[in-house]
This record gives structure tokens, C-alpha cells and sequence, in this order.
């Protein structure tokens, strides 16, 4: 199993979550919720109003999302649907954690009793530069005040 860090379409409640509970396209258990270590800028962009966390670390917020571990199918399906690795690039990135529901060996237990985790995040490197000049958000949500809403795939 490896864990994965989401952030924006794929979270709880917004429109992508279908697939992270879609058992056809592999399993993604939650564990619960957290922020990055790290600043980044969390940005709204593109004629779908797609959520991106730009690859630039110590610029903007520290992003919240939810934990997932995933095993290697759903982890496929994620690198897929990310478009890795020209969309976003998956990387591993220093997650504080922020409430844990998860339950695993004493290894997991110790890391999120000392409140932070590695976990896989689908960020990008590869973006127009006019990107790093919009509005910075800590936290994503698709029908959010910034009146940007998502485009889903089926819409597009």
C-alpha cells in the first residue's frame, strides 16, 4: 500500500471523490486529514478551472487534503487519471498530520503520533508561467467563493 496526499477534486464531497471509493478502479482507504509541510501555491486554472499545485516549495500556504493509502491498482488509476507525467508529476512530499482515523503497524502509528508522513502528491512542474500570478488558495474546494467551478471530464 502506498499513501497518497489529495488536495483538490479527488477530496471528500468533491467531484472526482467517486473515484477514490470506485473498488473496479482499486482500493483507497481514508486516514485521514493533513496539510503540507511545506508552502506551496495552490492555484485554480485552465478554461476547466482544474486545481493545481504548483512544484515550487516556501511560495504560498500550506495546502489541506485528506490521506488515502492506495494500493498499487489505485495507484495506476491516480497516475493516469493525473496525467503523470506530463500533467502533474507524482512525488513524495512531507505531510503534517492533522486528525488520523487510520489504523496500520506501529511504524504508521509512530509517524502520525509525531504528526508527519511521506505520501505521494500529484503536483505540477510542467505549467504556463502566467499561472505563478493567480490567487494562492490553502484549501480547494470546487464550489468555493473564488467562483470558479470545476469542469468535469464528461462535461468537457
Amino acid at each position: 500500500m502506498a499513501r497518497v496526499f489529495v488536495y483538490g477534486t479527488l477530496k471528500k464531497g468533491q467531484p472526482n471523490y467517486k473515484h477514490m471509493i470506485n473498488t473496479a478502479k482499486g482500493l483507497a482507504k481514508f486516514q485521514g486529514r493533513g496539510r503540507t509541510v511545506e508552502k506551496y501555491p495552490l492555484v485554480i486554472a485552465g478554461k476547466y478551472n482544474i486545481p493545481y499545485m504548483l512544484n515550487i516549495p516556501g511560495t504560498g500556504h500550506h495546502i489541506a487534503g485528506e490521506i488515502y493509502s492506495v494500493d498499487e491498482q489505485m495507484l495506476q488509476f491516480l497516475d493516469e487519471f493525473e496525467g503523470c507525467p506530463d500533467m502533474y508529476q507524482r512525488t513524495l512530499m512531507r505531510i503534517q498530520v492533522l486528525e488520523w482515523e487510520g489504523k496500520g503497524g506501529a511504524g504508521e502509528a509512530r509517524a502520525a503520533a509525531d504528526g508527519v508522513l511521506e505520501c505521494f502528491v500529484y503536483s505540477t512542474a510542467t505549467y504556463p508561467p502566467e499561472w505563478v500570478g493567480l490567487p494562492y488558495y490553502d484549501n480547494y474546494d470546487s464550489s468555493g467563493k473564488h467562483g470558479l467551478s470545476y469542469v468535469l471530464r464528461e462535461s468537457r
